[in-house]
């Protein structure tokens, strides 16, 4: 399932999001242009749980030889175009709302702080591996986390591939989201008997705890964002 546009829509240009979907495209093309050094680009700037627990930064060198400082850039990495495209629609389609309801500034930082809980969640459940964790899929579960808390009954226009059928049907936000995380949380679980899964591929404790912070953070600033009563589609 593909989201490809929500009812209600924000009521402000969604700025922060844009800037944070320009940021990412730019890095990943700046990847693609290292070519075969995109890989030594990848595991500095990735958060290398080994690193990152110990504190020791392994070559090549971390921005500003400091290994915590990749919490943050290696949410600006990807390791392909799918990779970064899943990313950016789900930014694209769940963001503004979500910008428009904690204002530019705190939508950032709210952002910002997702990306970096998820990072520690995967950490901790593989803290000895030397694999980089990169992308911006921490930070956007907890995205989706604040939407299901302040617009769960929002409708979402869906991409539906059943073999070769296509539908477009419009989906509850509570049950794509919803549905969205209990197939990240099982594979999750699945990951911690398997040790390959935890050690590279998808980072599903990544996104599980960027979500749970999402929600969390939400349900605390609630009252200081606005309800989805005061958002009409146009």
């Amino acid at each position: 399932m593909i989201p490809l546009s929500d009812d209600p829509k924000s009521r402000s240009f969604p700025v922060v999001t844009v800037v944070l979907i320009i940021i990412n495209v730019v890095v990943f093309l700046y990847e693609i242009g290292l070519g075969g050094r995109s890989e030594a680009f990848v595991q500095a700037f990735g958060a290398v749980p080994a690193e990152i627990v110990s504190g020791r930064d392994v070559p090549p060198a971390a921005p500003f030889g400091n290994v915590y400082l990749t919490l943050f850039t290696s949410m600006f990495l990807h390791g392909g175009f799918l990779h970064i495209a899943s990313n950016m629609i789900y930014l694209w389609v769940f963001g503004d709302n979500v910008e428009d309801a904690f204002g530019h500034v705190g939508y950032l930082i709210f952002y910002l702080v997702c990306g970096l809980i998820a990072g520690l969640a995967q950490i901790a459940i593989d803290p000895t591996s030397r694999i980089p964790s990169i992308g911006a899929s921490g930070a956007i579960a907890g995205v989706l986390g604040a939407y299901l808390v302040i617009f769960g009954s929002a409708q979402v226009r869906t991409l539906v591939f059943l073999g070769p059928i296509i539908f477009l049907p419009r989906i509850p936000a509570m049950f794509l989201i919803g549905f969205w995380f209990v197939t990240q949380l099982i594979s999750g679980l699945g990951a911690l008997t398997d040790r390959t899964q935890q050690t590279g591929g998808v980072a599903f404790w990544a996104h599980i705890g960027g979500f749970v912070a999402g929600v969390v953070l939400a349900l605390l600033f609630r009252p200081r964002v606005a309800p989805a009563s005061s958002y009409r589609g146009y």
